[in-house]
This record gives structure tokens, sequence and C-alpha cells, in this order.
């Protein structure tokens, strides 16, 4: 018991050990000073470009600047985000580092980038072009058409002056400039009112220029058929065709050769076929009146009326001439058939210059548009359609490109009945174009490489073969003349006394007169040849069938 009384006092006696000190707290992390100074150069780069693309955007081209707006703008965005992360001392830093070296202090501007370019009067009429698709003068003279109510005139207008709507909705219809950049560069209150202005100036193009669609105009047809006479389809009015803009409206427009829309209906479903289209337009109803009591034509088969182009989507009638089916085979290319399949599509190719002339000048109509802006894209198009026939009418040049959407255009052919007359007009079109000379119908397809350019070839190698022949025979006819006046003049030398000096000089006779004949004949046949070929009447072929002809029966003999 003492023993385990020694060891439990030993034990209380034990040292008791000291709590450890607590440890100091980790150093606040320093921040490298190449940190500071980055930042301060990036935030003063991305603000010295912001305020180059705001006061000098009169140097980029519209497009580059809606282009380079939202990268910009994104860029600054994401600099302020940085530098929220950064401590407070280190915001100050930087702020302050930006502070000390301030850029140069640029002149007063305008406020918005049309003030600007309106104060700019220097500015070639490129710089309009590139911003609204018309010079300086055409967009005052729209803007005079127009006749846009002033902010005071009106209480239901929108308080801005008639070229800042005019420029904002030219602005936004060429280059499908989201509201919000359209009221940056206009210097407008809000996306809002951009949006309420473009719609106002549609609506005030389809009232004011609806006169450029007026097809019933005494004027309008006999001034479009020139220009089809022209593309060798005589007494045409017009070419029809169809468009699709976007997903969610189908367009039929009349077209006459130089481009202008006569007649455009827009807003048909989708999912409608041009055949049950065209019954339910105005043209369809009104085309009776617009091409009564009008001259006939009268051709070698027969009299065409007046008439209209039409694809092979739609039906054939006596006012709406349709291609011929099934005729694209290698073997068919010498038919009447095809001749005209070929000058038809040429004709029908203005309506789709047309369109794509649309859709280069105004970007705005290739978006997709959706929910209850699909409502108010057919006045959209009609007023793209009305300014191409105005600036047509000022002498605007067309856009270098066309825009097309060959495979949304693209609609099933017309599979029912076919109408008597119609076939009877086509038919004598089909005969009259296959009796054309080949520069009548040939310059017209000289783009395409295709038949009647050819035939225009070929004719002129055989005219060329026939010279050739021609020349060689002549030669061999003057070399035979030669010799045998050498041996007549040595028969007379040697003066016979049996009458023979008789005999010769009418047979020295005879041979001049053969040989004027054959030098003749073939040089009658190319001048007929010539002839046929640059006078375009109907009889060319018949001239050229008869020269060809002659030229089978006598070609070998001159060889």
């Amino acid at each position: 018991m003492v023993a385990s009384g020694r060891k439990s006092s030993r034990r209380a006696r034990a040292p008791i050990p000291a709590p450890s000190p607590p440890s100091p707290p980790p150093p606040a992390p320093q921040s490298p000073p190449q940190l500071t100074s980055l930042l301060a150069l990036l935030a003063s780069s991305v603000t010295l470009a912001l305020r180059f693309a705001s006061d000098r955007d009169l140097l980029l081209r519209p497009s580059q600047t809606l282009a380079l707006d939202p990268l910009l703008l994104s860029a600054a965005r994401a600099v302020s985000r940085l530098l929220a992360l950064l401590p407070l001392h280190l915001q100050t830093l930087t702020l302050t580092s930006l502070s000390l070296s301030p850029p140069t202090p640029s002149p007063p501007l305008p406020s918005s980038w049309f003030l600007r370019l309106l104060s700019s009067p220097a500015l070639p009429d490129s710089a309009w072009r590139d911003a609204f698709r018309m010079s300086k003068p055409a967009f005052f003279q729209l803007l005079h058409a127009l006749a846009l109510p002033a902010p005071a005139a009106s209480s239901s207008s929108l308080a801005l002056p008639p070229d800042h709507k005019l420029g904002a909705a030219l602005f936004r219809l060429a280059h499908a400039a989201p509201a919000r950049a359209v009221a940056r560069r206009f210097g407008l209150p809000s996306p809002a009112v951009a949006a309420r202005a473009f719609y106002e100036v549609c609506r005030a193009i389809a009232d004011r220029l609806a006169v450029l669609l007026d097809l019933a105009s005494p004027d309008r047809i006999a001034r479009a058929v020139p220009g089809f006479c022209a593309l060798s389809l005589p007494n045409c009015c017009g070419a029809l065709g169809y468009a699709r803009f976007g997903e969610a409206a189908i367009a039929q427009a009349l077209v006459d050769a130089d481009g202008r829309f006569l007649d455009v209906s827009i807003g048909w479903d989708p999912e409608m076929a041009p055949a049950e289209i065209l019954p339910r337009t105005k043209l369809y109803t009104s085309q009776s009146i617009v091409l009564a009591n009008a001259p006939q034509g009268e051709l070698i088969g027969g009299s065409v009326p007046r008439y209209f182009l039409g694809p092979a989507c739609c039906p054939l009638l006596p006012w709406l001439v349709t291609p011929y089916k099934h005729v694209d085979g290698a073997d068919d290319d010498l038919s009447k058939e095809s001749i005209f399949n070929h000058v038809h599509a040429h004709g029908l190719q203005v309506v789709k210059n047309a369109f794509g002339h649309v859709r280069a000048r105004w970007r705005l109509l290739e978006e997709c548009w959706k929910g209850e802006c699909q409502e108010a894209l057919p006045y959209v198009v009609v007023a793209g359609c009305l300014l191409h026939n105005f600036l047509t009418k000022c002498g605007e040049p067309m856009p270098e490109q066309i825009h097309g959407n060959a495979v949304a255009d693209e609609f099933m052919e017309f599979e029912g009945d076919k109408d008597k007359e119609g076939e009877r007009i086509r038919d004598v079109l089909a005969a009259h174009l296959s009796l054309l000379p080949w520069n009548s119908v040939g310059t017209v397809c000289l783009k395409d490489m295709n038949y009647c350019t050819v035939v225009g070839w070929v004719q002129w190698f055989l005219v060329q073969r026939w010279v050739t022949s021609f020349g060689s025979y002549t030669g061999q006819l003057r070399l035979s003349f030669v010799d045998q006046i050498t041996e007549a003049k040595k028969n007379f030398r040697a003066k016979p006394t049996d009458g023979t000096d008789a005999v010769y000089g009418a047979r020295l006779a005879l041979d001049r007169v053969c040989l004027f004949v054959s030098a003749i004949v073939p040089c009658i046949g190319i001048g007929t040849c010539l002839v046929a070929q640059c006078v375009p009447s109907r009889q060319g072929g018949a001239y050229w069938r008869a020269v060809g002809t002659w030229y089978q029966m006598l070609a070998p003999h001159y060889e």
C-alpha cells in the first residue's frame, strides 16, 4: 500500500503541459503589380475602341460597324465584370492609372451617326448607297414623295424628324439591323421607337408609291411589249413568277422586261401550290380588262393575242403561256419545242432577277420572321418591291449581286388539263421561233452557251467552208482559163485557113461566159446567206434553208 501511495503521489506531482499559443493569421494575398497595369491597358484599349466606333463610324461601312458593335460591347462588359472581382484598393488603383493618362479630347461631334452623316457634305454617294442602298439625291427625293408628317403636325406620329424616320427604316431594311442598333445610330429614345418608325415608313411607302404597281395604267402594258419583243417573244406583256420569303409566305409577282414589278401579291400560305394561288389573285380577275382591246400579233402560223409568260407550276391559259413538258432530252435539241422552252426560260429569268435584286438590296427580307412579326412581313415585302421600282425609275444602279434561293423557289409542275387556245398560241410562238435566224435567237442566248449559239457557229462554219471552196474552185478556173487563152493565141498565130478561127473564137467567148457564171453564182449564194443572217424577219429561216439546200447541191462540185 505504501508503494502504491508513492506511485500515486508521483503521478500527482507530474507537470501539466502549457497550452500552445494561437497560430498567426495568414498574410493577405498580394496582387502582382503587372496585373494592375495589364487591366489598365485592357480597359483603356476597350474605351478607345468604343470611342472610335462611336465617333469615327463614318469611316467604316455599316456592315462593319454592325459586326464590331456587339463585339466591343461584350468586351466592355467583360472588363467591367473583371474589375468588379478585384479588391477595392486595386479597383481604385486601376481607375487612377486610367485617369493619369487620359486620351486627347476630340472636337465635339453631333450626338448621333445620322446627324454626322448629314453634316458631312463631302461624303461621296457611295457612303449613302452603303447605308441606305440609294444615293443622297434619291434619298431626299423619296423623302419628298412620302411626305412623312412632322412631329408637330400630327399627335399620332412619332416625335421624330421625317428624315430620321426614313433613314432609320431604310437602314434596318437594308442591313437587317436590330432595333437596338438602329436606335443608337439615329439617336432614338428606345428600340421600341425605332420599330414604330420602321412600320410607319413601310405603311407610307405602300400608300404613297402604290401608283408604281398600277397594272391598269394604259401605258404600263404598252411599255412592256417592246422589251419582250427584243427577247424574241412578240406581243408578250410580262413574266409571272413565285418566290418564298422565309417560312411565312409566298409572293406572286408580274415583272416587265426591264425588271420592274407590275403586280405583287403576297401573304399566301406556304403550303399552297401556285396553281391554287393564281385564281385567287387580283391579276387573275383583272387580266381580261388589262389585255382587252390590244392588237394581236400576226405570225406565220396564226395570230397571237397579248399574253404573260408563266412558269411550269401554273396552268396553260390563253393569256398565260407556260413551257412545254418532257423535252429535256438531247434528241430534242433541234425541235421547235426545245427552242421555245429555252427562249421562255430566258424570259422568266427577269422575274428571278427582280426577286434577287430585292433580296440583295433589302437584307431584312431574308431574315426568319417569327411570331407576331409574320403578320407584318407582306407589307414589308411590298414596300421592298415598291422601293425597287422607285429606284429603277430614279436610275439608281442595281445591286451587283443577286440573292436567290433556288431550292426554296422551286414548285411542283402543274399536272392538270391544258387549254386548247393556250396550246394553239404556244404552238404558233414555237413555230415562229423555229423560223428565226440564229442572230435574233442566238444573241439572246449567247451567255448560256446553248443550242442557238451552237447553231450559229455551225452556220458560220459552213459559210467559211463555202467561201474556201469557192476560192479554190475559182483559182482552178483561172488557171484553166489562162491555159485556154494561151492555146487560142497559138492557134490564132497559126492562122488556119479551114475556118477554125471562128470556132476558136466562139469557144473562147463561151469559156469566158462559163467563168463569169461560175464566179457569180457562189457570190449570190453567200450574199443571200448574209442577208438572211442580218435581217431578223420571219422569212430569214426560209432563206437560210434555201441557201443550205443550194449549198448541199453545189458544194461537191466546188471541191
